[in-house]
């Protein structure tokens, strides 16, 4: 499989772990995430802190999600962005955003080192 599309299936993969439950994405994020992690969020939430993330991934699950326009932008041999729009709906709300997520491979594969969210 090429480098591109392992990246949008590990995307598409940590969504599947945000609509499952709270733990999930929580096991999902302990494994993918980066030493050095920053999520910056809407709101102007940031997160620098490995821990903290993996302990916001505890909240309600998503009960939908689509992810289109799923593009890959290599950085170099061990990093690349995955960029794309996404919507889901969760207790009765709808989402809508561009996302970004930036990756870094290292000898135990690929971790998100960035992720960022601009709503639209």
């Amino acid at each position: 499989m090429d480098t591109h599309q392992t990246l949008i299936d590990l995307e598409h993969a940590a969504w599947r772990a945000l609509a499952t439950s709270g733990a999930a994405a929580a096991d999902f994020y302990r494994d993918v995430l980066a030493d050095d992690v920053l999520m910056l969020l809407p709101g102007g939430l940031v997160i620098d802190d490995r821990d903290t993330v993996i302990q916001s991934m505890n909240g309600e699950p998503w009960s939908t999600y689509d992810l289109v326009d799923e593009r890959v932008h290599d950085l170099s041999d061990a990093s690349a962005v995955v960029a794309y729009r996404g919507t889901a709906q969760r207790e009765g709300v709808d989402y809508e955003a561009l996302f970004n997520s930036t990756y870094i491979r290292d000898e135990s594969g690929w971790k998100l080192a960035l992720h960022q969210q601009t709503p639209v």
